[in-house]
């Protein structure tokens, strides 16, 4: 989705939290995404607001980049700083909570979080209805959403191609 809104983008930048418990694989698994895809990224870590600070002005010293913020709470919330920098240095960048293109970030593909609460309030149901949790299955997340913030797409003069808005699950103008 990156390619398609930045195609001019000479690489992609990464901003990882180390401390997120996933932090490892979601780099494991991004350089061998961008591998097949013939992409180079550049894995940035932070995990303070400094660290963010210092890892945009390293993306500012070499323009031409777009930016993947990975999952992190910590990143979460810290959305309107990330969703501020990213504006300030025109660095288009995807997000994987809705909340950050909410907020003034370009856009977001990841999990519904509304469908994963119903599947909860599912399994407590189930649970109290005296199902054992071992018993349940574990799931994943099967629905995913795409949220397009097109006022921040004009504001970093960015178009944003209309197959990728006739797929979003939301536009933000």
């Amino acid at each position: 989705m990156l390619r398609d809104v930045a195609p001019q983008a000479g690489r992609v930048a990464v901003l990882v939290d180390p401390n997120y418990g996933y932090a490892d694989a979601i780099v494991t698994s991004l350089r061998a995404g961008a591998g097949s895809l013939g992409v180079s990224i550049e894995i940035l870590r932070a995990t303070t607001v400094r660290e963010i600070d210092e890892s945009f002005a390293k993306l500012a010293q070499n323009p031409g980049s777009a930016l993947l913020i990975s999952s992190s709470p910590f990143f979460t919330g810290r959305r309107a700083q990330l969703a501020t920098l990213t504006a300030r240095y025109t660095i288009p960048a995807i997000y994987s909570v809705r909340e950050f293109a909410e907020n003034g970030g370009l856009m977001s593909y990841g999990p519904d979080f509304a469908n994963i609460y119903q599947q909860t309030g599912i399994y407590t149901g189930r649970i109290l209805k005296g199902e054992k949790p071992a018993d349940l299955p574990v799931q994943r997340p099967t629905k995913f959403e795409l949220v397009i913030n097109l006022t921040t797409a004009r504001a970093i003069g960015i178009t944003v191609p209309d197959k990728l808005l006739a797929l979003a699950d939301e536009v933000i103008e």
